[in-house]
């Protein structure tokens, strides 16, 4: 059998990285939340509440990574790879359980609208917009193929395109005194947080359920080894993704009468290398029943 696989990033530049982006929302968000009470604003209060998960998302994620980075021993023989999975989950189900508050707040204060101080609505969500696209482009220098990251990453997009329709809000509660403006941002900042979720469960759950890899379809690869001339058939194959940027493959394969065994093998995982990107590889290479694989000793 073939093993091999290679999975590292820059773990202690990532968590620096992450580990500022989280002081610098934390100090936001607790000046927010008091000009949100301030203001009356439900857009400025969940947009507090969406930087909340931001926190937590960072943070979640700097523990998931601490957690990923352990050696595999024991019953672990993968480590804690997956608690990465396992954080981007997580920030995907807050984001829906803000998603039915916020659309349930945004809807009652478009029926009674409360009064809202518009300007300084307006003057947070800039701030706000300036302070996300800093903590933005510190997660986006982490190597973003982690989910664990992305995850961490979508909640600072989504964030910072909030606060943009929030400013929108202010400036017409501000200019007009329509005081729904405030709550159809709120609405605004929902969506795009159901949207950031859809994206999160769905990458996750492929993981946790052991789907083949996004872009790597199992009948291609099968079909891909059973064109090797000395294949004779394809069985047992499993393809699925260890954490975000580890895909693994196990399969089992007979070769022709007189084949070398240890050759096929080096073959294959050369080809699953170069095709598919699939560097984790373990392959039973046997002979066709009845017969002995050849052994080359040269």
């Amino acid at each position: 059998m073939g093993h091999g696989h290679g999975h590292g990033h820059g773990a202690n530049t990532d968590r620096r990285h992450l580990a500022a982006a989280l002081v610098l929302l934390l100090l936001f968000m607790a000046a927010e939340v008091a000009i949100g009470i301030a203001a009356n604003s439900i857009a400025l209060i969940s947009d507090a509440g969406h930087m909340l998960t931001d926190a937590a998302a960072i943070a979640l994620a700097l523990v998931a990574m601490r957690m990923a980075a352990r050696p595999a021993r024991g019953a672990y023989t993968f480590g804690w790879k997956r608690a990465e999975i396992i954080s981007a989950a997580v920030n995907g189900l807050t984001f829906v359980a803000l998603v039915v508050y916020f659309v349930y707040e945004g809807v009652r204060r478009l029926i009674d609208p409360p009064e809202v101080q518009g300007a300084l609505v307006l003057g947070t969500a800039l701030a706000g917009i300036v302070v996300n696209a800093v903590a933005a482009w510190l997660i986006a220098r982490a190597d973003r193929r982690s989910l664990n990251v992305e995850g961490a990453f979508q909640h600072i997009l989504n964030d910072m395109y909030a606060f943009v329709a929030t400013a929108v809000a202010g400036a017409v509660v501000w200019l007009t005194g329509w005081g729904r403006a405030d709550a159809i941002a709120a609405l605004v900042v929902a969506a795009l947080m159901a949207k950031a979720a859809y994206g999160l469960l769905r990458d996750a759950g492929r993981i946790l359920f052991e789907a083949a890899p996004d872009g790597v379809n199992p009948a291609e690869v099968s079909a891909a080894i059973g064109a090797h001339p000395a294949v004779t058939g394809v069985e047992d194959l499993h393809i699925w993704t260890v954490t975000s940027g580890f895909p693994a493959l196990s399969a089992h394969v007979t070769v022709v009468r007189g084949g070398d065994c240890h050759r096929v093998r080096r073959e294959l995982a050369a080809l699953l290398h170069e095709r598919f990107q699939i560097d984790h590889t373990t392959l039973q290479v046997d002979h066709v029943p009845g017969t002995a694989c050849r052994l080359n000793t040269g």
